[in-house]
């Protein structure tokens, strides 16, 4: 039976959907069966975001109103085998759709999958709520910015009055160089505030996109960072990748000061 995971963090705008996408496709390649659902129903941007969208025929609301099977439904991702989408709708009223709806269409999935990845949306409305009811897990996405670290301990209050079995910490979009020289909140003191575990810490990457169209995941840095959080995930583990290392040491402070410079 599936591990149902939802993937959230009050703030939009920090990379959540990117963290749900490349997660997905990591635990792929190491030959997981993973299924991503979108259920930010009417905003929902996942099949876009993975390049998908020429391919969908049927959507999650297909499925609840019963035009199709949850299965008939699915879209195979075009380079991670192992990796399938439920799309979203495009077009419809979120309010129309109830907790027990997502619940039904994970329900008929849980026995298919290794692992079901809940992309829920940005803030904690009804949305929201659909989404975390479904899940037994949560992932909460978080930057080494106030406003999102305000916000992400806000839906960890939340997430707290819900029977979850596990909560987590992702903090994406980190910079070792500032952090190092203080301009950028430490991951330390992320995790201090927010005392939950952290499952993984993701550097800043230009390269990384959802899933980019030839399949990568990013750089050689970014694809260390994926995976120990892979690893940490299903293995229990807690290997956090390092963002600050390559900046430590003589040489270390050298690349910090051209980065500043470029």
């Amino acid at each position: 039976m599936a591990r149902k995971i939802v993937f959230t963090s009050g703030k939009g705008g920090v990379g959540k959907t990117t963290v749900c996408a490349n997660l997905g496709a990591t635990l792929s390649n190491l030959g997981f069966r993973v299924c991503i659902l979108d259920v930010d129903i009417g905003l929902n941007n996942l099949d876009v975001v993975m390049g998908i969208e020429n391919k969908v025929v049927f959507d999650i609301i297909d499925v609840i109103e019963s035009r199709c099977r949850a299965s008939q439904a699915l879209v195979q991702d075009k380079n991670f085998e192992n990796l399938y989408i439920l799309p979203s709708a495009h077009s419809y009223r979120g309010e129309e759709v109830s907790a027990s709806d997502i619940q039904g269409v994970v329900k008929s999935l849980e026995n298919s999958f290794d692992y079901i990845f809940i992309d829920c949306p940005a803030g904690v409305e009804q949305g929201f709520k659909r989404a975390v009811s479904c899940a037994s897990e949560a992932v909460v996405v978080v930057t080494p910015h106030i406003s999102s670290i305000r916000d992400a301990d806000k839906v960890l209050s939340i997430l707290a009055t819900y029977s979850l079995n596990q909560k987590y910490l992702v903090i994406n979009r980190v910079r070792g160089d500032l952090m190092m020289n203080g301009e950028m909140i430490d991951v330390d003191e992320i995790i201090r505030f927010l005392h939950i575990p952290v499952l993984g810490v993701i550097p800043e990457d230009d390269d990384i996109t959802a899933l980019s169209s030839i399949g990568a995941l990013g750089g050689r840095e970014s694809n260390r960072a994926w995976m120990l959080l892979a690893e940490n995930l299903h293995n229990g583990t807690q290997k956090v990748y390092d963002c600050k290392q390559k900046y430590r040491g003589l040489f270390g402070s050298f690349r910090r000061n051209i980065k500043r410079k470029v």
